[in-house]
C-alpha cells in the first residue's frame, strides 16, 4: 500500500493523497476542455459548434454523476470497513457496487437514448446548435458504460491508499484523448462526432486499466463475484446520494442558464450567450474538478480514521484538507484575472466574444475563496457517514443558485445572469461552517463513546 491511513503523519498523508486526486481531477478536465477547444477552432462553424457541444456538456456530466452515486457512496463505507479490519465487508461493498454500475450504465443508455433529441432542445439547443449537440450526445452516450466504470470504480483504487495508480488511471484517458482529438476531428474530418468518438475510446482505455488493477493481487481489496446484498446497495445509495445530487444539480444549473440565457437573448444574442457559458463553464470545470478532488480524494483518511476511532486524526486532516481547498481556490482566482484572456482565446478568436467571456469569467470567480470551504466542510460529512447534514447543505446552495438566476434577468440584462454563482457561493458557504462547528465536535464524541462501549 502506498499510504498507511491510520499512522502516517496526517499533514504529509494529506498532501500524498490529494495531490494525485487533485491532478487525477485537472487532467479529466482535459476530456471535454480539450475537446471544446478543438471544436471551437474548427473553420467557419467554431463557435456555433461548440454552442452545441456546450449544451451536450451538462447532459454529459448528469449522466456520468451516477458514477460518483456508487463511487463515492461506496468507498468511504469500504475505508470505514478496512478502518475496523473488516475486509471480508469491504470485499462485499466492492463486488456489489461492481454490478451497481454495470447495471445502472446499461439502464442509462437504454432510457436516454430514445429521447436525447427532445432532452438536448429542452436544455438550450437552438435550430442552429441542434446538429452539431446531437452529432456530439448521440456517439457519446454509447459510451457511457466505459465513462462509468473507469470514473466510478477508480474511487476504489485510491480509498485503498493508491492515489497515484488512480491518477494514471485518469491520465492515461485524457493523454489518449489530447492524441485521437486532431486525429478525428481534423484528419478524418469527423467534426464534432470526431471528438466524441476520441473521448469514448480515451474512457475505454481508462476502464480497461482501472477493472485490471481492481481484479489485480495488487490490491488489499480486490474485485471478487458473489456476495451481493440489498442492504448493501442500499447502504450505498445513501451515502453516494449526497454527492450524487450535487454533481446532477451542478449539471442542472448549468442547462438551467444555457436554457435561461437562450430564453431572453432571443435569436439575435442566445446562441452567442451559450458559446459564453460554455466557455465559463470550462474555466469553471478547472476550479470545481480539481477542487473535489481535493475534498473527495482525501475522504479515505477521514473515513478510515472515522471507522478506527482515530478522531483526532480526523480533527487534524479537515483543518489540513480545508487549508488546501481553500489555497487552490486562491490560485485560481489569482490566474482568472491574469490568464483569462488566454484561457478564452483557446476557445475562439472572435473578439466580442472572447472580451464577454472574460468579463464572465471574473464574475463567477468573485467568491470561489468561500467554495473551496464549501466543498471540504461537505464532503468531511460525507466521509464519516452524515448525510443527514450533508444533503441539506448542498441542496441549500443549490437552491439560493437557483434562485438567484431565475430572478437576475428579470430586472437586469441576460449577460448578469453569470453572478448566480458568486451569490451562492458567499452564502452557502457561511452556513455550512456555521452547522459544521455546531456539529463536529458532538458526532466525534459519540464515536469515542461507542466504540469504548462496546458492541
Amino acid at each position: 500500500m502506498e499510504n498507511d491511513l491510520g499512522r502516517d503523519d496526517i499533514g504529509r498523508l494529506v498532501w500524498r493523497i490529494a495531490i494525485p486526486s487533485m491532478l487525477a481531477q485537472f487532467v479529466s478536465v482535459l476530456y471535454s476542455i480539450v475537446d471544446r477547444i478543438y471544436i471551437g477552432n474548427i473553420p467557419k462553424v467554431g463557435d456555433i459548434a461548440l454552442a452545441g457541444v456546450g449544451v451536450c456538456g451538462p447532459v454529459v456530466t448528469l449522466v456520468g454523476s451516477v458514477a460518483f452515486l456508487v463511487g463515492i457512496g461506496g468507498s468511504p463505507l469500504m475505508s470505514i470497513s478496512m478502518g475496523e479490519k473488516n475486509m471480508r465487508y469491504a470485499e462485499r461493498i466492492l463486488a456489489n457496487c461492481f454490478l451497481m454500475l454495470c447495471v445502472l450504465s446499461a439502464v442509462l443508455v437504454a432510457v436516454i437514448f430514445p429521447f436525447r433529441g427532445q432532452m438536448l432542445m429542452m436544455f438550450g439547443a437552438s435550430q442552429t446548435t441542434y446538429p452539431y449537440a446531437i452529432a456530439y450526445f448521440t456517439t457519446y452516450l454509447l459510451g457511457t458504460p466505459f465513462a462509468l466504470l473507469s470514473t466510478g470504480m477508480n474511487q476504489f483504487i485510491i480509498c485503498q491508499g493508491f492515489a497515484k495508480i488512480g491518477m494514471i488511471s485518469v491520465m492515461l484517458g485524457a493523454v489518449l484523448n489530447i492524441a485521437l482529438d486532431p486525429l478525428f476531428i481534423f484528419g478524418l474530418n469527423m467534426g464534432v462526432q470526431g471528438g466524441a468518438l476520441a473521448t469514448v475510446l480515451s474512457q475505454l482505455g481508462s476502464c480497461i486499466f482501472v477493472l485490471a488493477f481492481l481484479f489485480s493481487k495488487r490490491v488489499p481489496v480486490r474485485i471478487r463475484f458473489g456476495g451481493y446484498r440489498f442492504s448493501i446497495m442500499r447502504q450505498v445509495l445513501k451515502v453516494g446520494f449526497t454527492p450524487f445530487i450535487i454533481i446532477a444539480i451542478d449539471n442542472v444549473m448549468i442547462i438551467a442558464m444555457n436554457a435561461v440565457l437562450q430564453h431572453y437573448g432571443g435569436a439575435e444574442q442566445g446562441d452567442m450567450l451559450v458559446t459564453t457559458a460554455t466557455i465559463v463553464q470550462s474555466f469553471m470545470l478547472v476550479v470545481t474538478m480539481p477542487l473535489g478532488g481535493i475534498s473527495g480524494g482525501t475522504q479515505t483518511i477521514l473515513g478510515f480514521n472515522y471507522g478506527a476511532c482515530n478522531t483526532q486524526r480526523v480533527r487534524q486532516a479537515v483543518r489540513r484538507i480545508a487549508w488546501m481547498c481553500v489555497g487552490y481556490t486562491g490560485v485560481l482566482f489569482v490566474l482568472a484575472r491574469l490568464a483569462g484572456p488566454l484561457f478564452v482565446r483557446l476557445f475562439t478568436q472572435d473578439p466580442s466574444l472572447a472580451e464577454l467571456s472574460y468579463r464572465s469569467i471574473k464574475i463567477c470567480t468573485l467568491a470561489i475563496l468561500p467554495l473551496g470551504l464549501q466543498y471540504e466542510l461537505v464532503d468531511s460529512l460525507t466521509a464519516i457517514g452524515q448525510v443527514r447534514l450533508s444533503l441539506p447543505l448542498s441542496f441549500f446552495r443549490k437552491l439560493v443558485y437557483f434562485a438567484a438566476l431565475f430572478i437576475l434577468p428579470l430586472f437586469l440584462a441576460p449577460q448578469y445572469i453569470f453572478f448566480a454563482e458568486p451569490i451562492s457561493d458567499l452564502i452557502s458557504p457561511a452556513v455550512s461552517l456555521f452547522v459544521f462547528r455546531r456539529n463536529i465536535g458532538l458526532i466525534l464524541r459519540r464515536r469515542e463513546e461507542m466504540v469504548r462501549s462496546g458492541p
